[in-house]
């Protein structure tokens, strides 16, 4: 008996979500009608319910049973935003993936554009912000602050970078099989990838919902997640570090040399203590940037997945 296979949608929208129930559903159809103008019925919505403890994935099953394009997945926990987008595109059947955030300040009007680069040859379309006003000042400073570090010690262009982005199917294949990493920075990785790309702007929209949850912690996670993924430099920091407190140790030790060949008494209590505070300081710095990337290759090694499902709605068992 010959098995016959589902036609695959022409475009997946990947939606990772957390605590969203406010504006979910408003997000949701303002895709599924653009989707539907660009590509007809050609199309699916797969939201990832990144261990809400509210009615997101509540929400997600009652549209699901309007329309069986629109799916979910529940995460068994809160796994974070890089996994959740991983599990959507472990799932995603299109020849093409969006990715785009459950708040709307990834302005969906700016899917059809993609889509229209992506038919012109490009393999990865970067949605990159022109201007982010809806984000409160720390916010802004915060986010320029990490993505100029990581584009400048990186190696990889992240500067005003978003996740909202458009993948061909060959770029999700290679992301979702061939890098196993645990530790992972979604933007990092398409940039690094080297295929043919293209760039659209766009400006933040005003966000749907409840505030926003990414924190200052969670944004300095990120950063520290995207460096030691990326570059090596931190490390170096610590031989950098070394060879000044070497360098410190050597003209302290000519000033008492020189006090004990002029038999004067060697006053440099103060030097001591500040030498002693230095070189303390630079090793506890050291042992910091040494101990993060040792967290990372525990967590590598571990071999855990990257996500649990305890739920899904409208996804084939195949």
């Amino acid at each position: 008996m010959n098995v016959v296979s589902k036609p695959r949608p022409i475009i997946s929208a990947v939606i990772p979500a957390h605590n969203e129930s406010q504006g979910i559903e408003i997000a949701v159809k303002q895709i599924a009608d653009i989707l539907t103008a660009c590509v007809d019925n050609e199309w699916e919505i797969i939201v990832i319910d990144d261990g809400s403890s509210d009615t997101t994935y509540a929400q997600i099953g009652a549209l699901s049973q309007l329309d069986a394009r629109i799916k979910g997945i529940a995460l068994s926990r809160n796994f974070g935003k890089e996994n959740a987008l991983l599990a959507g595109l472990d799932y995603a059947l299109g020849k093409a993936i969006i990715t785009l955030d459950a708040d709307l300040q990834h302005p969906p009007s700016f899917i059809p554009e993609m889509i229209d680069k992506w038919q012109a040859g490009a393999k990865i379309v970067h949605a990159v912000k022109r201007s982010r006003q809806q984000d409160s000042a720390w916010k802004r400073f915060a986010a320029y602050f990490i993505n100029h570090l990581i584009s400048g010690l990186g190696g990889i262009d992240v500067k005003n970078s978003s996740d909202f982005k458009l993948l061909d199917r060959e770029i999700v294949d290679i992301i979702t099989h061939q890098l196993p990493e645990k530790q992972r920075f979604f933007r990092g990785l398409t940039s690094w990838l080297g295929f043919p790309e293209d760039y659209i702007y766009f400006d933040v929209a005003e966000r749907q919902g409840d505030e926003s949850k990414w924190s200052f912690w969670s944004l300095l996670e990120l950063a520290i997640t995207a460096l030691t993924s990326f570059t090596g430099f931190p490390l170096r920091i610590v031989t950098f570090l070394g060879f000044l407190t070497l360098i410190l140790g050597f003209f302290v030790a000519s000033d008492a040399i020189w006090s004990l060949l002029n038999h004067q008494a060697v006053s440099g209590y103060t030097t001591i203590i500040i030498c002693l505070l230095l070189i303390g300081s630079f090793v506890m710095i050291s042992l910091g940037i040494i101990g993060e990337y040792i967290a990372k290759i525990y967590d590598e090694v571990k071999g855990r997945p990257h996500y649990l499902i305890k739920g899904s709605v409208g996804i084939d068992d195949d």
